[in-house]
């Protein structure tokens, strides 16, 4: 048990201070603050030693230098041995038993994307300096970052005669640690922010909250958000309506959200087991949904729906013919909210205007033991980068399918093979062992909708099988990366079937 007596408070986030302070001058506890924290506490009438008084030391540099002193850490560092209360005695130091701290806001500041300087004073020096300190000497100062513990301080320093005891100190440590780890992650990422690949990689993330589970019930989860990240995503949407995601659910809104920010024109994809199961984009997005739902309605029973366009009634309307696990778009109208919102069980999630949306994140992918780190599969193609590699040329909606369709099949598991007209998915195979069989399961998928459909691989053909059972099923064009040590016997069956067949020279596995 550690009795309270004296407590040190400056804080950038002024949530609850008032109240706590005025609390802890009931309890006769005395305060130190500094600077504007210190304003703001006199101003409510609570009685505060400004730290200069301490100190017997102005503060200076333009309050760069306030805390950095002996008459402060030999406060917060000493132990209550006897030894040490003899040498802080002897200075005329006084033991401080609590540090309430919290940062400068460095992540709000580079959110906004500041000026270096800017990004530079709002790195804290003195208040994790603070931090730590208490968090070493936790068995005899409490460090508290978290407004949101403050209410619990001041209940337990009610019931325990003044004091806290060991359990809530260790907890209040090991939260400040954290605290003061992820800010200095945030630093040292902005200052390696034109390096791709550091040395040391650091990865700083706020807990959002538990899932229900992960990807099984037997699984454990929670997610975390980049607090840096200002860019329209998973991690900044705002939940509008129905139960609580879930591990799946977020997975599956990442790939719609990613699906569809590839497309200016109203845009929508239905996502099954982080797959599209159907791609389109229309006059409308009522038209896109609609067309993007009718490449498998079988599959989208249960999905997840992305758009890339703020939800009109109309388009509300047919989300709710099916059965839809959640959806995604930048907004909805309050006509569409309400028709959505008759759904019980539909989560709605809102992400924010996709225009303006800066450059995105690293992919990262643990493995066991590790973690991989890539570019995001960003890669795009206009017809200039299309090499006919057939005696057929194609014809001008063919390459409008080809550059559809090249968009979408960099979203789908590999081996992927995708069918597609110039405005939407007909059939889509997934995540196959063997070219052949996504080849096989895409013309099934696409039924009597085939007909001008093209084909589109993620990759090369390793074998001519592929483009003989795309020409059995009808289909005349096909785009490809190339590369394969067969693309001359590949070639051959396209002009033995009167095929139009196109090179990119660019692969897209989703593994």
């Amino acid at each position: 048990m550690v009795k309270i007596r004296r407590v040190l408070i400056s804080v950038s986030d002024k949530r609850g201070i008032i109240a706590l302070a005025e609390q802890l001058n009931q309890l006769e506890v005395s305060i130190i603050s500094t600077g504007g924290t210190a304003n703001v506490l006199k101003e409510a009438g609570i009685p505060v030693t400004v730290i200069s008084d301490v100190t017997k030391f102005p503060e200076i540099l333009e309050g760069r230098v306030k805390t950095l002193h002996p008459a402060v850490h030999g406060g917060i560092l000493a132990k209550r041995s006897p030894d040490h209360l003899e040498e802080l005695g002897k200075y005329g130091i006084e033991p401080i038993d609590m540090v309430v701290v919290n940062l400068y806001p460095f992540a709000e500041t580079v959110r906004r994307s500041p000026s270096e300087e800017e990004a530079i004073e709002n790195i804290d020096i003195g208040g994790p300096t603070m931090i730590r300190a208490a968090a070493k000497n936790y068995k005899y100062v409490a460090s508290v970052v978290n407004p949101a513990r403050y209410e619990e301080i001041i209940t337990a320093l009610r019931e325990n005669g003044h004091c806290l005891q060991e359990d809530l100190l260790f907890s209040l440590a090991r939260e400040a640690f954290a605290h003061t780890a992820a800010y200095d992650a945030l630093i040292a990422n902005y200052f390696q922010r034109d390096v791709k690949f550091p040395e040391t990689l650091n990865l700083s993330y706020t807990r959002v909250g538990d899932l229900r589970y992960g990807e099984n019930p037997h699984q454990q989860a929670a997610f975390y958000r980049r607090p840096e990240i200002r860019s329209p995503s998973i991690g900044n949407a705002e939940k509008l309506w129905g139960k609580e995601l879930s591990y799946n659910n977020l997975l599956d809104l990442d790939a719609g959200l990613e699906t569809v920010r590839e497309f200016d024109e109203p845009a929508a994809v239905v996502i099954k087991h982080n797959n599209p199961c159907g791609v389109a984009r229309g006059d409308s997005l009522s038209e896109a949904y609609l067309q993007a739902r009718e490449c498998d309605p079988v599959s989208a029973f249960g999905g997840v729906v992305g758009l890339n366009q703020p939800v009109d009634t109309e388009t509300a309307r047919r989300i709710t013919e099916t059965f839809i696990e959640a959806v995604l778009a930048p907004d909805f109208t309050p006509e569409a909210l309400e028709i959505l919102q008759e759904k019980r069980d539909l989560r709605i999630i809102k992400v924010g205007s996709l225009e303006g949306m800066g450059p995105r994140e690293m992919y990262l992918r643990q493995v066991t033991g590790g973690l991989l780190v890539q570019d995001r599969d960003l890669a795009q193609i206009d017809r200039d980068n299309l090499k006919v590699a057939t005696q057929r040329q194609p014809t001008e909606e063919e390459i409008a399918a080809f550059l559809f369709g090249w968009k979408v099949v960099k979203h789908v598991k590999s081996n992927a093979i995708i069918l597609v007209l110039p405005d939407r998915t007909v059939g889509i195979g997934a995540g196959q062992m063997s070219r052949i069989d996504s080849t096989r399961i895409a013309i099934a998928k696409a039924g009597d909708k085939i007909a001008g459909a093209v084909l589109v691989s993620d990759a090369f053909f390793p074998f001519r099988d592929n483009v003989d059972e795309a020409a059995k099923a009808g289909i005349k064009a096909i785009i490809q990366p190339g590369g394969s040590v067969r693309d001359e016997e590949v070639i051959k069956a396209a002009d033995e079937h009167n095929m139009a067949m196109v090179f990119t020279g660019r692969r897209h596995f989703r593994h």
